[in-house]
């Protein structure tokens, strides 16, 4: 690999690179700061475009400081650690801004608030690789193990759980090695072991062997509390990761929201299904997964409130729908709504709309849809749910025209 001379660091883009230019070709470079003068060595190349690696910090940036973790810039987990707390909310500010003008063509609003939590020890939910008897994060753009004794924005219970687990490895032959990722979630009291990726069944005398050893272990449902709600969630449903903001965010999602009828689309368990029902006389909450509509199912009858749940995909339950709800609530995957999705809200045209996305890119894909179909952006609130990483959470609010 050819060592480069100097490039000036321009700004950062989605994804936690810096863009800098060096004759006439765009260069992305991690662990850099704007502003910054940098020497960089190649790692690979297309037509006009460089991808490096940070040899070296030639001028330093204010808000430049000195990582926490051993393991960043080896491990892929972290972007920003690097990058004093407070300048992380603002560079990720102007890169959702960037992301907005380029792909929907739109102007973002004159003031987007962002929330914020503790930038350290938030995480409720891990995912371990394991390999050549070590668990760990794969590295940076590789399949290759960073081998890590802890994890300094994963709670105190999920480094509690990785340190038994480093002892049932070294202690025990009984540990399944054919296992090639775990993962963990926990309410810091219980925990969930799911096991994602397996070459062979993993025996039950393996999780009555994690019973024994891991404090708070179960082998099922979670109850996950909030300030005014208590979730089940179940091993393979999906939750909010950061046990900070759990509660502001699902009151930023529904806001003051109210009215007679509505439609959540991917409700999952019910973080935002449970307010919304005591908002409207009628909700209708739709989630693919079955395990997670019988948890939405649950936590509804818990909380006393009614809700019409629906097992099916999104697209599937919108074509059958006739008459728009005066509001529809959306937290799509990181692929997003896709065109299917799309096209029926465009024919429904409900007056309210609100979007929760981790994916600023197809966000703005899909809202320079609903803006050509007349929608207007009413607000967006930003939540750093992933501090110390270049991921953000979006709650856009649509009206129409």
């Amino acid at each position: 690999m050819a060592l480069l001379g100097e490039v000036a660091v321009e700004k950062l883009v989605y994804g936690g690179m810096g863009l800098a230019r060096l004759e006439g070709k765009t260069v992305f470079i991690p662990h850099v700061l704007p502003g910054e003068s940098v020497r960089i060595e190649i790692v690979r190349e297309k037509p006009g475009l460089i991808y490096a690696r940070l040899v070296e910090v030639l001028s330093q940036a204010a808000g430049r400081i000195t990582p926490l973790c051993p393991y960043f810039r080896r491990c892929g987990g972290c972007h920003y650690q690097h990058v004093e707390y407070g300048l992380q909310l603002s560079l990720k500010v102007e890169v959702f801004k960037e992301v907005l003008r380029r792909i929907a063509k739109l102007d973002p609003p004159e003031q987007i608030r962002i929330f914020s939590g503790q930038p350290w020890g938030y995480r409720n939910r891990a995912q371990f690789h394991f390999a050549a008897g070590r668990l760990g994060y794969l590295e940076a753009g590789s399949h290759k193990l960073c081998p890590v004794d802890q994890c300094p924005i994963s709670s105190p219970k999920i480094n509690e759980v990785l340190r038994v687990l480093h002892e049932m490895i070294a202690e025990d032959s009984r540990f399944p090695h054919f296992v090639s990722s775990i993962e963990l979630f926990t309410n810091e009291r219980d925990v969930q072991l799911n096991v994602l990726e397996t070459r062979h069944p993993v025996a039950r005398r393996f999780f009555d062997w994690c019973a024994e050893r891991i404090p708070g272990f179960i082998d099922g449902c979670l109850d996950y509390p909030g300030s005014t709600q208590i979730y089940r969630v179940g091993p393979r449903s999906f939750f909010q990761v950061n046990r900070f903001l759990i509660d502001k965010l699902a009151e930023t999602v529904v806001g003051s929201v109210e009215g007679d009828t509505a439609i959540e689309l991917y409700a999952g368990v019910g973080l935002y299904s449970l307010s919304l029902a005591r908002r409207f006389r009628q909700l209708r909450a739709v989630e693919s997964s079955r395990g997670a509509a019988k948890d939405l199912e649950f936590n509804a009858a818990r909380a006393g409130v009614c809700i019409e749940v629906r097992c099916e995909p999104a697209e599937k339950f919108l074509a059958s729908a006739t008459t728009a709800p005066d509001f529809i609530l959306m937290d799509p995957p990181r692929s997003g709504m896709g065109k299917t999705v799309l096209q029926h809200l465009c024919r429904l045209r409900p007056r309210l709309l609100t979007i929760v996305s981790c994916n600023p890119a197809t966000l703005s894909r899909d809202l320079a849809v609903l803006t050509a179909a007349g929608y207007r952006l009413e607000r967006i609130d930003l939540i750093d749910l992933f501090p110390q990483t270049f991921h953000i959470e979006a709650v856009v609010h649509l009206r129409l025209n």
